[in-house]
């Protein structure tokens, strides 16, 4: 399978990235050379994260890493995986 970044899901990752650096570049690096390997892991196994709590489909799934949710659909047909977007989970009171 081929993965496949939205243009929304590059946006929120450049800011995020460039909010980091602002304290720490090299944990900015680390953290998109992080993501980035867990994006890439999905190509062995693409349902191995939870369905999405945001969707009611099963080809949208949660990738969970440091508290940010990533969102991916799983296109068999085309044998892509497309990355969604990026939400930081919030807890709310």
């Amino acid at each position: 399978m081929r993965i496949v970044r939205s243009k929304k899901y590059t946006l929120v990752l450049k800011d995020l990235i460039k909010f980091i650096s602002l304290d720490s570049k090299s944990r900015a690096v680390s953290f998109k050379n992080e993501i980035d390997k867990q994006i890439n892991s999905l190509v062995d196994m693409p349902y191995k994260c939870r369905k999405s709590i945001y969707f009611n489909d099963d080809t949208k799934r949660d990738l969970i890493y440091k508290g940010y949710t990533i969102v991916y659909k799983v296109d068999e047909d085309k044998d892509t995986i497309t990355i969604i977007g990026m939400k930081k989970y919030q807890n709310e009171l």
